[in-house]
């Protein structure tokens, strides 16, 4: 494992929205969101991760993809390497093939997830201890065994929990605060799967609030969610809140729409 802190990061992907986005999946139909909404937001996502120190690489829109936006799903990043994943809904198969040029420019080894089975990086929560894979509706057990392996071979410690049904995915109800602490839902909270790790639980009615992301010294946190930033801020964290209300329509939150690592010094 790595001697800095897992939140610890000076480079990222992103890819650009494209127009095709207002018809990415969803569990739960809560209207079409606005093109140049997610257009605003995206933007002030990629500024938020440049004024916290990271360099960002933006990758062009990719019309076919409608969620090629949510670019954390399709791959994993390490200062160690890259891994190739495949995503377990059937229309973000080509995303995969879509990034791997630009993982091959960025690292010097890039490992294809195992055949058979699926796994989406928002299932994939990195910790000081151990790298978190949740099983969900779109990473199932083989393709979270085959993540274990490929994990071990980066020098990787990896272990498997079950994300509670009807969670889209793992991440949608967990992140990191930092390396003692995790944000998570209260249907986490006791559940067991955070050994070491205090709970933070985000106030009822705020459950998307737990897709935060830690960044070198910032949280970012949807602005939507005013009772979980004002926790986070009397805890002492210093909080960057960030409009998610269009991404939000369709599933998505902080997590997903970057690639973040810190570069081998």
């Amino acid at each position: 494992m790595s001697d800095f802190p897992v939140y610890a990061f000076d480079a990222a992907i992103v890819r650009e929205p494209a127009p095709s986005v207002v018809n990415g999946l969803r569990a739960e139909d809560r209207g079409d969101p606005s093109f140049d909404g997610i257009l605003a937001e995206h933007a002030a996502y990629v500024q938020a991760l440049r004024d916290a120190g990271v360099e960002v690489t933006v990758l062009p829109a990719l019309a076919d993809y409608p969620d090629a936006i949510f670019i954390e799903d399709p791959a994993l990043v390490f200062t160690e390497g890259a891994v190739l994943l495949r995503p377990g809904a059937a229309s973000r198969l080509g995303e995969a093939g879509e990034i791997l040029p630009t993982l091959r420019d960025q690292f010097g080894q890039v490992f294809d997830l195992p055949q058979p089975g699926f796994a989406e990086g928002g299932d994939v929560l990195t910790t000081r201890d151990a790298v978190l894979i949740g099983m969900s509706a779109r990473t199932d057990r083989a393709g979270a065994e085959g993540l274990v392996q490929t994990l071990a071979v980066l020098g990787r410690r990896a272990r498997i929990v079950e994300t509670p049904k009807g969670v889209l995915h793992f991440k949608t109800d967990c992140s990191l605060l930092d390396e003692e602490s995790i944000l998570m839902t209260h249907r986490l909270e006791g559940t067991g799967m955070f050994p070491g790790h205090r709970a933070v639980v985000v106030p009822a009615g705020e459950e998307a609030a737990a897709n935060a992301l830690r960044v070198n010294d910032v949280v970012f946190v949807g602005s939507d969610y005013p009772r979980t930033i004002e926790m986070l801020d009397n805890l002492g964290y210093k909080v960057v809140p960030l409009k998610t209300t269009e991404i939000g329509k369709i599933d998505a939150g902080l997590s997903c729409m970057s690639l973040r690592w810190k570069k081998p010094s």
